[in-house]
């Protein structure tokens, strides 16, 4: 999901989509750990998708503010 994408969700989408990203970025870490992740490029793709989601929901948080 792009930036653009996000913008334009609010507070409980990026909050929700921030959740879902985490349990897949669990996933991912289980599967790296028991040796079944081919692409470990997706660790590096989902932390930075939730970086991306929380900086959007903290500049929306102070643009309310």
């Amino acid at each position: 999901m792009n930036t653009s994408e996000l913008r334009q969700k609010d507070a409980a989408g990026l909050t929700a989509e921030i959740k879902d990203l985490q349990k897949a970025h669990f996933n991912l870490r289980m599967q790296k750990a028991t040796q079944q992740l081919n692409n470990t490029a997706q660790l590096r793709q989902t932390r930075r998708a939730i970086a991306r989601a929380k900086t959007i929901l903290n500049e929306q948080a102070a643009k309310k503010a």
